[in-house]
């Protein structure tokens, strides 16, 4: 009898010490805060996470950041590929307590911040891709993830950002993302923040794209007006 209670109470341990582990996960997806004009996006993976903070009316890109992440206890820890501020601040890696209320996310940052999830909306080019080349594809070098100067797509939830960085200096290049869509090889862009030219908001580009294998071909005009053909790899 003593055997079968010691053995339930160690159940219970163990089945309590899993929750607070289930706790202590964000799970992934797109997080957003809007409050007083000021919105934070936050998009996390298993594997990535962007972090980026603009203003809506009158459009104002102010900072971002991102990298690999892991949860340690309460704290969100992210070992950062790209910081906009890192001249001022010199960061490369952030440590942030972090606790869930319901489906809600909290951040310690400056001040307590909370980050309600997007509804989930998965497509085609969903992922993480590095810019490679311009196209077509001829057999030339490709830049990828063995060079420290990297431009990066994320898309997830209908939410993208793109951003170019270098990860040896830390220098940023720049960054711009918002809403979009990938239906039947026609890829288009809401932009919602752009850190080079805030007055490119609310700017709607459209593409086409192709997938083959491992590579996106995305062809079409870029914000300038120009015609474009670029080739991004799967980011694994």
């Amino acid at each position: 009898m003593k055997a079968k209670k010691h053995m339930t109470i160690k159940a219970i341990l163990l089945f309590s010490c899993g929750i607070m582990s289930l706790q202590a996960q964000i799970n992934p997806g797109v997080y957003i805060s809007d409050t007083e004009n000021t919105i934070h996006e936050l998009k996390i993976s298993e594997n990535y996470l962007t972090h980026t903070v603009y203003e809506k009316s009158p459009a104002k890109f102010i900072k971002t950041v991102g990298g690999f992440p892991q949860h340690e206890d309460n704290r969100l820890v992210v070992l950062l590929e790209f910081n906009s501020n890192y001249t001022q601040d010199s960061l490369r890696q952030l440590s942030v307590p972090f606790k869930m209320e319901g489906s809600n996310l909290i951040l310690e940052l400056e001040s307590s911040v909370q980050f309600n999830p997007i509804p989930k909306l998965n497509q085609e080019l969903d992922g993480q891709w590095l810019f490679g080349t311009r196209g077509p594809d001829e057999g030339q070098e490709r830049r990828g993830d063995s060079q420290p100067r990297k431009t990066l797509k994320y898309l997830q939830d209908g939410r993208f950002q793109w951003i170019a960085y270098n990860t040896e200096t830390m220098q940023f290049h720049g960054t711009g993302g918002g809403s979009f869509t990938s239906t039947d090889g026609v890829y288009q862009e809401n932009i919602g923040f752009f850190s080079r030219d805030n007055s490119r908001v609310g700017a709607q580009l459209t593409f086409e794209y192709k997938i083959m294998g491992n590579d996106w071909h995305h062809q079409g005009k870029n914000s300038k007006g120009e015609p474009m053909y670029e080739i991004w790899m799967k980011r694994e």
